[in-house]
């Protein structure tokens, strides 16, 4: 049985709405999705003298190994005209693994989880959408029990 895969989403620049239906259509064929959250607005995170974005975390399935699905998704993200910025600045696409079912992985320049997402509400409110009772395999806890830990959930529109 393939694992769970979530992946999220994010853009800020050009037709947001537009950047996220083509990015997931550039998964095809090797990347399937099989269920994804609203779409969401928010608040830049990092830097905040910025257009806000709109996210959206799916859940796919896939053949490809963790380190081949993180190139795909460079990939796409070129693809689509992705330049590069600064940390935390603006993006026309911005891809990222979330969890790759249960495996914990710490390389360069793959991680696995992805560092820091118990504090991103942009990435934690879509997923409870769509996997509330998913378990992070490093912390123990729910989806959910993350989200409710988090001050800025209600800075986030479901559009």
């Amino acid at each position: 049985m393939l694992e769970s895969i979530y992946l999220s989403l994010g853009t800020n620049l050009g037709d947001r709405s537009l950047n996220l239906l083509k990015a997931r259509d550039h998964l095809l064929p090797e990347v399937i999705t099989l269920q994804a959250s609203s779409v969401y607005a928010t608040p830049p995170w990092g830097y905040e003298d910025q257009p806000e974005f709109l996210n959206q975390v799916i859940e796919v399935r896939t053949n490809l190994v963790p380190q081949a699905l993180l190139t795909r998704l460079k990939a796409i993200e070129t693809e689509m005209g992705r330049e590069k910025t600064f940390r935390y600045g603006p993006r026309l696409i911005d891809l990222d693994i979330l969890f790759y079912g249960q495996q914990v992985i710490e390389s360069d320049p793959l991680q696995i989880p992805h560092m820091r997402l118990q504090e991103r509400a942009f990435v934690l409110v879509p997923l409870q959408e769509i996997a509330p009772d998913f378990i992070h395999p490093v912390l123990g806890e729910t989806i959910t029990d993350l989200v409710s830990k988090l001050p800025d959930v209600a800075d986030m529109r479901r559009l």
